[in-house]
């Protein structure tokens, strides 16, 4: 699109430019990163400010919603409480795995990533505050993965969708012992 861009995955490697994108950046930056941009932004995928935080995208599909929103919005320093240039919103039948959830993720981040710089600057002036409470979702845990052995599969099939089978896979534990589930769809 006409910028020169640099690639990099720890935020002390950032040199001085116009516009940083933190894209699925685990870590919080501070203020003397910020002040490297004119512009430092961030997609996230909730309805901001309600769902501020960790993974919102598998807490929303816990708490069985489809309609998920992602939002691209600016970095503060305060987490997750910039202002808003745009937002999409994601809609899932409800049959979506862990990786067609991320693909669907990823391609929203794009769209919207692609529209601020395709309308840079005058993207910016399309801010608006942040308005009403403000929730927070918790990190995950791999506990946060096991299954209830009282409960039916139907009961916990958002959870059986948003496990991730290499790195926080599905589990039970039956006598002391622990049972880990993989989670597939069928080829068709």
């Amino acid at each position: 699109m006409g910028f020169r861009c640099t690639w990099v995955h720890n935020a002390n490697e950032l040199i001085v430019g116009g516009v940083c994108f933190y894209l699925s950046y685990g870590k919080i930056v501070g203020e003397e990163v910020l002040a490297k941009f004119k512009h430092n932004l961030v997609v996230h995928e909730s309805d901001l400010p309600k769902g501020k935080g960790w993974s919102p995208l598998t807490w929303q599909i816990l708490e069985g919603k489809n309609t998920i929103p992602v939002t691209l919005f600016e970095a503060d320093v305060k987490v997750d409480s910039g202002v808003i240039y745009a937002q999409e919103w994601l809609e899932f039948d409800g049959t979506e795995l862990i990786d067609e959830l991320r693909q669907a993720q990823a391609e929203a981040t794009i769209r919207l990533c692609r529209e601020f710089v395709a309308n840079y600057p005058q993207s910016t002036t399309l801010g608006k505050q942040q308005i009403g409470e403000e929730t927070f979702y918790r990190r995950r845990t791999p506990k946060d993965s096991e299954l209830d052995l009282n409960k039916t599969l139907a009961e916990q099939i958002n959870l059986l969708r948003v496990v991730d089978n290499t790195n926080y896979p599905a589990y039970f534990v039956y006598k002391d012992t622990v049972y880990y589930l993989q989670v597939c769809k069928r080829d068709e």
